[in-house]
């Protein structure tokens, strides 16, 4: 490439695109959107007990080191001057926890992921001090309902649980953050004058942040018990927080931040009142941006803060139906039935079924999310037959995904009182094509897709290139590229898909109830762990016991009077 050439491109701006399942690095031109190169690197999740997962904070590091390294030397092979990348911004997997130990560096625990459960136990006893044990107490504050999702009661199941972290608390060298924070930190220094931020997307989702006063909120810290010192500092999503301090990038200020549905609401372009997108990731998330006001929903779904793109520009707002498993089903497909060696060959499977012949998979593996918040709730499959195989269980998969999907957009067509007339989507699972002609049939309305998919990196690229003091990215909406998009639309008669759906519903009334608290965490399943049973078990006994032993007194008595005779 002449070097007239690599003049054209103008700045570039790269995104940390830090997920549940990977980890990306990618480089857009600012002035065109255009999507120059990227690395991938999956990360590990590990499932230490039953309905825990978690990652390593310094596995989850590396890989971006990894990814911004191996993109930076793709750009070069393509002749492209790294230099000319003036900004970075961070999109990240939200709610995930981390605590480090600013002294150090080190982190003082895994990561507890947003889909771990460990804290039911946790959540049920903060429910005993809220009056009518009342899960949505502080909805009007944080926008949540009380949930095993959000990152205070994982934080306060590491002060309750890890002896390391309340000793570090104690000491004052522990810090909490998201994983932004966490990488953001690590990469402006670290322990050596690292910045402890995060921006007031990712506050929205730790349960501890005031979304209309923009600060952390005194009473909810109170509540839970966490100590207001080792919370980041919150930021608008669009500001310079610090220079990278190492590895091909040094120098370049990290200028952009935000949780991943909120980077894919901006990089959809979703600046008005009602518009909406759909991502389908490990999970799938719906938002739909409600302006400068706050909405609260009646039907299940979450208000959270859509963006701030500048110190001084206003806090825009979003309504979200959350549901947790969407790609992760595929994933289990894989790694646990293994019943395919690629994600891509569930696809093949599903479009060679054509139908899940009346199978309903409810993939309630954390519980259920939106518009339910039952974490009682397990996964099942129902409807089998002799005639079930692995291509109706791959195509009842992909159909759960567009049910929960249509569960939640139902939600948000409630609330907001005009109905979608169409869905924009993205994310991983998008490349499925089967996956969007169903979505579009159970919906019964277009599914429009973008096609460069990688929305979430871009909404971050959008952000860091826009801010104050970086200023190459124009977000005025007649500078913004227009985009070509892929369009599905219902090809299945309205009554056939509300048949199918009745279905599902069916399905996960029959997914609840499944989990207690109070189930034995050792795996004890002796018959005693119950105590009616076990009484009950232990009085038939006695009175076995003691039939026997009446029964011997009498054929005594009977052979002494008969003697006596």
């Amino acid at each position: 490439m002449a070097a007239s050439d690599r003049m054209v491109l103008g700045p570039l701006v790269g995104a940390i695109d830090q997920g549940t399942s990977s980890t990306r690095f990618l480089v857009f031109n600012a002035k065109t959107a255009e999507l120059l190169s990227h690395h991938q690197v999956e990360i590990q999740q590990k499932f230490p007990k039953e309905g825990w997962v978690e990652q390593e904070p310094k596995e989850i590091l590396k890989s971006v080191h990894e990814c911004v390294e191996r993109t930076c030397e793709k750009l070069q092979q393509l002749n492209i001057d790294i230099t000319n990348i003036k900004a970075i911004g961070v999109s990240n997997q939200r709610e995930t926890t981390v605590v480090w130990d600013k002294t150090t560096g080190e982190p003082l625990y895994n990561a507890i992921v947003w889909l771990d459960l460990r804290t039911q136990s946790t959540v049920e006893r903060l429910l005993k001090r809220i009056p009518g044990k009342n899960k949505a107490f502080f909805k009007f504050k944080t926008g949540l309902p009380l949930s095993t999702y959000f990152s205070a009661v994982k934080l306060r199941w590491l002060l309750d649980n890890v002896e390391e972290i309340r000793q570090a608390v104690d000491d004052g060298r522990a810090m909490f953050g998201t994983i932004d924070s966490w990488l953001i930190w690590s990469l402006t220094g670290g322990k050596n004058g690292g910045v402890h931020c995060t921006d007031v997307t990712n506050a929205s989702r730790t349960m501890l942040f005031n979304i209309h006063s923009l600060e952390w909120d005194p009473e909810l810290c109170q509540f839970f018990d966490i100590p207001v010192e080792i919370l980041p500092k919150v930021r608008s999503s669009s500001e310079i927080y610090g220079l990278m301090k190492s590895g091909a990038l040094t120098g370049v200020p990290i200028s952009g931040c935000l949780g991943d549905q909120s980077a894919a609401l901006v990089g959809q372009m979703c600046f008005q009142d009602g518009q909406a997108k759909n991502t389908y990731g490990t999970g799938c998330f719906l938002l739909c941006n409600t302006g400068q006001k706050s909405v609260f929903s009646e039907h299940g779904l979450l208000t959270t803060i859509a963006y701030k793109l500048g110190r001084d520009k206003p806090v825009c707002y979003a309504l979200e139906g959350s549901v947790a498993i969407a790609g992760a089903v595929v994933r289990w497909l894989r790694d646990n039935l293994g019943i395919v060696k690629t994600s891509q060959e569930v696809e093949k499977l599903a479009a060679e079924a054509g139908t899940s012949y009346g199978c309903y998979f409810v993939p309630a593996f954390s519980g259920l999310y939106a518009p339910y918040w039952e974490p009682s709730a397990r996964g099942i499959i129902c409807g089998l037959t002799q005639f079930t195989n692995k291509n109706h269980i791959a195509f009842a998969a992909l159909e759960a995904v567009c049910f929960q999907t249509r569960e939640i957009l139902d939600a948000i067509n409630k609330d907001c009182g005009i109905p979608l007339s169409q869905l924009q989507v993205d994310g991983g699972m998008t490349a499925n094509k089967v996956l969007m002609q169903l979505q579009s049939d159970i919906l019964c309305i277009p599914v429009v897709k973008p096609s460069m998919p990688e929305t979430t990196a871009l909404g971050a690229a959008m952000a860091a290139g826009a801010a104050e003091g970086v200023g190459i990215w124009s977000l005025n909406p007649g500078d913004l590229t227009a985009v070509t998009c892929e369009r599905f639309e219902p090809q299945i008669n309205p009554e056939e898909s509300e048949f199918r759906y009745a279905r599902w519903k069916k399905a996960v009334m029959k997914s609840m109830g499944w989990e207690t608290s109070e189930a034995p965490s050792n795996g004890d399943t002796s018959i005693f762990c119950s105590l009616p049973l076990g009484f009950f078990i232990i009085s038939s006994m006695i009175m076995l016991i003691g039939a026997k032993y009446v029964s011997v007194i009498s054929i005594v008595g009977l052979r002494i009077e008969s003697t006596e005779d």
